[in-house]
């Protein structure tokens, strides 16, 4: 009988082929371990008018289920805020955290494929970074992505992609991020 072999996602052999001697040499480090990496990457969906109409939450955690290939968790309200007709415990959400190779996958499907679809780009923004080595960007429209069929979905959402790394500061992350390939603005 053969063994099967597992196939490596095409991003994390580059990373490790390509990316880690550059990063190396670019940043000065002189240990393979201090070179930054992807630790996780969190899709989030917040869906504040499915206090109103539930079946759009199902649509939300249909739509991450399709994009990250695997079951979101359902988010719930921390608070009641009378205002927006809240209570607590109401679902208000969905999220996906990412990791291992489905992670390195959905990476280079959002640099590839999902980002250059994105209407009127015009480069990612540098100051969407935490200061300990975290990026996160907001995408408006959901239908970026190629796994979304646009007949099946009533209303298109937006989403927060959160990347997290292993870098101390936004110097090695933007860095790491780059090597990746995020377009940022000059």
């Amino acid at each position: 009988m053969k063994k099967e072999v597992k196939k490596v996602p095409r991003l994390r052999e580059k990373y490790i082929k390509e990316m880690i001697p550059s990063l190396q040499k670019k940043l000065n480090i002189k240990n393979i371990m201090q070179v930054p990496r992807l630790e996780k990457i969190v899709l989030n969906m917040g869906v504040g008018k499915a206090i109103a109409e539930a079946k759009l939450l199902d649509e939300a955690v249909t739509c991450l289920k399709n994009i990250s290939g695997q079951q979101p968790v359902v988010t719930k309200a921390k608070k009641a805020i009378s205002n927006f007709k809240l209570r607590e415990n109401l679902p208000i959400g969905c999220k996906v955290t990412l990791r291992g190779d489905r992670m390195y996958e959905f990476m280079d499907r959002l640099v590839a494929i999902a980002i250059p679809r994105i209407r009127d780009f015009r480069g990612l923004s540098r100051k969407s970074f935490d200061g300990r080595g975290n990026y996160t960007l907001g995408i408006t429209e959901n239908i970026v992505f190629m796994e979304i069929d646009r007949d099946k979905i009533s209303k298109i959402m937006g989403m927060d992609i959160c990347i997290c790394t292993s870098a101390n500061n936004d110097e090695w992350a933007v860095s790491l991020l780059e090597e990746i390939g995020l377009p940022f603005k000059k």
